[in-house]
């Protein structure tokens, strides 16, 4: 099927993109890709069944970094079924309502991901801060709230893209630059006056995505300053080592999604395969 063009269609469909020119080994790519999806959904299932399972590891943590694991298994069903669909069966077709379903489920796990990795940061410092109260400050019902609230605060915020969304007239183009769905992406193909989303959608990436990395930051400012107070040269390094792995996963998750979005909102002026490029990081490098 081919792009529509016509301003005076509202499409019933659009066409998701794979690997552009790369269609006749679309098959071959696909064993990656699964390999990738299995491996992914199997180690976050690991890690979650061995915390939940093992009365040892039900500390702070480690249910960080199981709530971490879940949703990152959220991501992953999310985004699998079209993505393989695409490399194993060239079915590029996907409705509106479904993607406009696809798209919720994405930005709301990678809000709620921001939101667990924000957590994991304030756990790195009260474990180097006060580890004193650490176990009184940290307790198994205040964590239960925090997840809760994380939950709450991605459904909320991103519940009004879709609706609003739904509001356009989809005229234009109907090819997507991505395997799945994402907002920046699907606004571009509406014939009708996109600002409000378009605010909004920079809004909610400022004020909350934006907003966490600003505390994960001023968090480890904060952590660099007591480690560096520390005496011993030892301790000094042991209280760093427990927070370089929680740093890397920051990394990996922020840098390609922040990426991602200014390269949509910054024009056309960027390479297509880079878009693409980021998109399949974003979504197949698990961050852990």
């Amino acid at each position: 099927m081919s792009a529509v063009n016509d301003t005076n269609f509202n499409s019933a469909v659009f066409l998701l993109t794979g690997i552009p020119g790369q269609e006749k080994v679309h098959l071959w790519i696909s064993i990656p890709f699964c390999l990738v999806y299995v491996i992914s959904i199997v180690g976050n299932s690991v890690i979650v069944f061995i915390i939940k399972t093992d009365p040892r590891l039900h500390e702070p943590m480690y249910i960080f970094l199981s709530m971490l694991a879940v949703t990152d298994l959220g991501l992953l069903i999310s985004t699998m079924p079209t993505t393989l669909d695409i490399f194993l069966f060239n079915s590029r077709e996907i409705s509106l309502d479904a993607c406009f379903a696809q798209l919720f489920f994405i930005h709301s796990f990678e809000c709620i991901e921001s939101s667990v990795l924000l957590l994991m940061a304030f756990d790195c410092f009260i474990t180097i801060r006060d580890p004193l109260r650490y176990a009184s400050i940290l307790t198994l019902p205040r964590i239960g709230k925090m997840g809760l609230v994380c939950v709450l605060r991605g459904v909320a915020v991103m519940l009004p893209l879709p609706i609003l969304l739904q509001w356009f007239q989809y005229c234009r183009s109907n090819v997507l630059s991505h395997c799945y769905c994402i907002n920046q992406d699907v606004m571009k193909m509406a014939c009708s006056d996109i600002r409000v989303n378009s605010i909004y959608g920079l809004s909610v990436a400022l004020l909350m995505e934006g907003l966490d990395l600003l505390l994960i930051f001023l968090s480890y400012v904060m952590i660099l300053k007591t480690v560096l107070s520390i005496t011993y040269q030892v301790e000094c390094l042991r209280a760093l080592n427990t927070c370089v792995s929680h740093l890397c996963t920051v990394l990996l998750f922020y840098t390609p999604i922040t990426g991602l979005s200014l390269l949509h909102r910054l024009g056309d002026g960027f390479s297509v395969l880079l878009q693409i490029l980021l998109g399949y990081i974003s979504l197949l490098v698990p961050p852990r």
